[in-house]
């Protein structure tokens, strides 16, 4: 390793400790504690204290899982409040199909909440993001005697009325106009802004990056204060996803400062193992046919241009794949996910499409398959191992690993493709790459869903997806070993498919 490499490499451990103590110091004070009820995984979040307090339960949207709400639980919990979080049957950690009612999960969840000591039975309330704001509204209705507040993030539709939920808070925002229109229609539904009715826009946010506004975060704080009739004097501001993004930087600068020295050491000299195989020339000979067959692909122009049309048609093949699919069963739950396998077959189709475009596939040796078995265990480290307790559910139950093995598949040929385009790229072409394919990726998942309906979730998920493709050109610049790009790269996008969307019987 050059001395510029080391000094990344030691700058980054740094990054990381840091940001693993910032992570920590937020836990200051407060219990966090996993828990479990009728197969229901919790997660409950207070002060470290036992005089009673006033208790919040919190509500996840479609394809979330209690860790998403965390900004809300640390900024609450740290306010004085008792926080109970849950993961919805056929999400997160639940591995229970989502067949049964949400009410009777919240309500499990209301029940336990109640077992917890300190908890003020008088003074509760629900707060609720999309799908979870539904049932945080219709809990507070149809149990308005156990409920003082609501708050309703992104909120769905609900039988409100002028009475009921009492002090209902609505937040949306800004760059959701369809949640924006659902938020307005619910306060006028339920008398329109008055003293127990409010209407928030969060600035600068959609469906998913409310979540981890501080603005919303403070301002459901504001307003269960105000309906308990609190006088809260707490200063946290929960900045633990600022954090998180320093330390998956710091894990792509480990990958950029050691892949391309591993990468030469493994792919440019036999491993020591083959040094002591008896056959050693022959041995020899075939990993020198490997590495003559690597540096010997030259890529014209008409190359680019196929891979560049072969892209562009790509979601042609996704569509017409899925329409197909669509005559003779439920899209929408293939597999047993709601939505995921459905990505999954886009994926699939998609790469297909695009790899015919580039008929000369390159040559799987041993040194790229342990590259790309490396290149999926960094980036889950580096992705996943902080989202476990900042944001999401990255630890799979074990019908979930099962997703993980099938989708891996149906994304494999795609990131192949995305590989073969970019080989021998400068960083400007890297660049252009990504721009590229998150176009096209954007856009033909657009059409997908003006065709198909059906998953149409999808649309709420488009902004995540140019910052994977982002992810993975880093990780092809690193490791310039095409397999090796495609089996890491693909590992890691189907274990964050299988993580997310909802499993259903």
């Amino acid at each position: 390793m050059t001395r510029q490499r080391i000094f990344l490499f030691v700058i980054a451990l740094l990054l990381i400790v840091l940001s693993w103590w910032q992570i920590a110091a937020a836990r200051t004070g407060l219990i966090v504690q996993s828990l479990s009820r009728n197969g229901i995984p919790m997660l409950y979040v207070a002060p470290a204290r036992s005089q009673p307090m006033p208790g919040v339960l919190i509500a996840h949207g479609f394809a979330g899982s209690k860790q998403l709400m965390l900004g809300y639980a640390y900024t609450l919990a740290h306010a004085g409040y008792a926080v109970m979080l849950w993961d919805f049957s056929g999400h997160g950690a639940n591995n229970k199909p989502l067949t049964r009612s949400l009410q009777t999960d919240l309500d499990t969840a209301y029940k336990y909440l109640l077992t917890q000591p300190g908890v003020d039975p008088q003074r509760l309330a629900v707060l609720g993001h999309s799908m979870g704001s539904g049932a945080a509204m219709t809990a507070a209705i149809q149990q308005s005697d156990r409920f003082t507040a609501t708050v309703a993030i992104s909120p769905t539709k609900a039988a409100v009325t002028p009475q009921f939920p009492v002090n209902l808070q609505l937040q949306a925002g800004s760059w959701e106009p369809r949640f924006i229109v659902n938020a307005q229609q619910l306060l006028q539904q339920a008398g329109g802004e008055s003293q127990g009715r409010s209407l928030v826009i969060i600035p600068n946010a959609e469906h998913i990056t409310i979540l981890f506004r501080q603005v919303s975060h403070q301002a459901a704080k504001t307003w269960l204060d105000r309906s308990f009739g609190i006088q809260n004097s707490s200063t946290y501001v929960d900045n633990r996803m600022t954090w998180y993004g320093v330390h998956l930087f710091a894990w792509l600068l480990i990958l950029g400062a050691v892949a391309p020295t591993i990468s030469d050491e493994i792919l440019l000299q036999p491993p020591r193992i083959w040094q002591r195989f008896p056959a050693r020339g022959a041995s020899d000979l075939l990993f020198q046919a490997a590495i003559q067959t690597r540096n010997c692909d030259i890529v014209s122009k008409s190359d680019r241009l196929k891979s560049w049309l072969g892209l562009i048609l790509s979601p042609s093949g996704a569509i017409g794949a899925l329409a197909l699919l669509n005559r003779s069963t439920d899209i929408s739950s293939l597999g047993g996910v709601l939505v995921g396998g459905a990505l999954g077959i886009w994926f699939y189709a998609a790469g297909i499409v695009w790899l015919l475009a580039n008929l000369r596939l390159p040559r799987l040796t041993l040194a790229g398959l342990s590259l790309g078995l490396g290149l999926f265990l960094l980036l889950w480290v580096a992705f996943g191992a902080m989202a476990q307790v900042v944001w999401l559910q990255w630890w799979l139950v074990p019908v979930r690993l099962q997703l993980w093995l099938w989708l891996s598949l149906l994304c494999f040929p795609w990131l192949l493709a995305s590989g073969i385009a970019q080989r021998q790229s400068s960083i400007k072409s890297r660049l252009i790459w990504w721009l590229g394919q998150s176009l096209v990726l954007v856009m033909g998942l657009l059409a997908t869903i003006q065709i198909l309906p059906q998953i149409s979730f999808i649309f709420l998920l488009l902004p995540l997806f140019p910052l994977f493709l982002a992810m993975f050109a880093i990780a092809s610049a690193s490791v310039k070993d095409i397999w090796a790009y495609a089996i890491g790269c693909s590992l890691f996008f189907s274990w964050a498919i299988a993580a997310a969307f909802p499993l259903v019987g």
